[in-house]
């Protein structure tokens, strides 16, 4: 049966290696590719969509833009790891223009494909939940419609990779991940910052995976240089975890949406988001006592098949 997906993507490089990955899954089929301010600015984001898809040879699927600025507090941007423009700054002159994104705005988009197919849409989040914090405040039916949301975001254990406690993509609007995960009372799972560090990959296998002589493979190349330069920095300057392994952060969310068998082991636990501390805010907050006043849960992943997550990441460059 084929998997009917929409993707909400702040295309940085690992989004498009998420974007890569479900292009090349057999079995499945994306509806559309929704694009939100995260690592880089909303236009940005769109391009870097259509880059990838024309790479792909894919640029039938549509694009839409959605929202460019959190719903409170002031943007973020990614630009450090992901480069000023979010795919490394390794401009291409041939890149498709935004003349080919969709006249309709992301948020209308999810409401309608998603009630064009109830029931049999996944959708996967790799970016700031915008656009979803809108579209459920629109269409307060939409999660019931929904097969099921794929999340990549948050944080378990109070780690945080952009302020002391937050993960970027909740970082980027606090107010918009607590409402997703309130709101969206559908199957939820959730490859948070934690789960991406405890199962990295090796240097040794990218080193691999980018040497496929294809045109997939080079423009990754080109697009994943300045952060492969920087995870090896900070390993030396400051030893991260980040810094110690192979981590395609979004990926893990799109493999668990188009791999039944891809997650291993996860936690079922109800989840909401920190708003207001001082050096808390962002912070997922996972109930393990159950005393948050909600009976939905979320699935946290923990253990996933990494064989099969090489597999897909392969196939995703051949």
């Amino acid at each position: 049966m084929v998997k009917k997906l929409l993707v909400d993507v702040d295309c940085g490089v690992d989004d498009a290696q998420a974007i890569m990955m479900a292009l090349a899954a057999p079995d499945v089929q994306i509806l559309g590719i929704t694009c939100v301010h995260g690592n880089t600015c909303v236009e940005n984001v769109c391009k870097n969509v259509l880059r990838v898809l024309k790479v792909c040879g894919r640029l039938e699927i549509p694009v839409f833009k959605g929202v460019s600025k959190p719903l409170l507090g002031n943007v973020l941007n990614a630009g450090q790891f992901h480069g000023a423009d979010g795919l490394g700054d390794a401009p291409d002159p041939d890149a498709p223009g935004l003349e080919l994104v969709q006249e309709e705005g992301a948020v209308s988009a999810i409401i309608r494909i998603v009630n064009e197919h109830p029931g049999e849409v996944s959708l996967v989040a790799t970016a700031p939940l915008t656009n979803l914090a809108v579209a459920v405040k629109l269409d307060p039916t939409l999660p019931q419609k929904l097969k099921g949301l794929y999340i990549m975001g948050g944080n378990t254990d109070s780690r945080g990779n952009t302020t002391i406690c937050g993960e970027f993509n909740f970082a980027a609007d606090p107010e918009a991940a607590y409402i997703v995960l309130n709101d969206y009372l559908c199957p939820t799972y959730i490859a948070c910052w934690e789960f991406t560090c405890h199962n990295k990959l090796t240097w040794e296998f990218c080193d691999y995976w980018l040497a496929q002589d294809t045109h997939k493979a080079r423009f990754m190349k080109r697009i994943f240089q300045h952060s492969i330069d920087s995870c090896y920095s900070e390993r030396v300057e400051k030893e991260l975890v980040a810094g110690q392994g192979f981590i395609s952060c979004d990926s893990y969310a799109m493999a668990a949406a188009i791999d039944d068998k891809f997650i291993i082991e996860s936690d079922h636990k109800a989840v909401t988001v920190e708003l207001t501390g001082v050096h808390s805010r962002a912070m997922m907050i996972v109930d393990h006592l159950e005393m948050l006043p909600k009976t939905h849960k979320a699935y946290i992943l923990k253990k996933v098949d990494l064989e099969r997550f090489k597999e897909l990441m392969m196939n995703a460059l051949k």
